[in-house]
């Protein structure tokens, strides 16, 4: 079976850096990989409150994942502290995408590569809506700035 690759952009607008909680441990006395999920989640969540949004309300609509894949590089344990960078891109009608790069502070290693899906989403007519327009155009302008 061949393995996710997961290719990501060489420039990241945003980091923020999460510590491994014991918690976040599991049976193996490593990071759990449905902890990472979720330290992704808050880097995503941080990602989108220092755009000036949450996942809840992007211009009026909200976000639904729709996809993720995770390529586990290294181990993570209690007490290391990790570095999330965080890119979005690959826009569709009404969706796009977010890259993670994931390293782990502590052992200088990478940790991990990631992606998710995400769709806007109205919960009100539960029905997929296109990307709105003023958040593609603040997002494009903080990426050329990146350049």
């Amino acid at each position: 079976m061949p393995r996710v690759q997961i290719d990501l952009p060489e420039e990241f607008p945003f980091f923020t850096e999460v510590p491994i909680l014991a918690s976040d441990i599991n049976f193996a006395n490593h990071l759990g990989n449905d902890r990472l999920m979720g330290l992704l989640q808050e880097a995503r969540i941080r990602f989108f409150k220092w755009l000036g949004y949450s996942e809840a309300d992007v211009e009026g609509s909200s976000m639904i994942l729709a996809d993720a894949a995770l390529q586990y590089i290294s181990e993570g344990f209690h007490g290391d502290q990790i570095k999330i960078e965080v890119h979005i891109g690959d826009f569709s009608r009404c969706g796009m995408d977010i890259y993670y790069r994931a390293t782990n502070l502590t052992t200088g290693k990478l940790l991990c590569k990631a992606k998710t899906g995400l769709v806007f989403f109205n919960y009100a007519t539960r029905k997929v809506e296109a990307v709105p327009e003023k958040f593609l155009q603040k997002v494009q302008a903080i990426l050329n700035a990146a350049v």
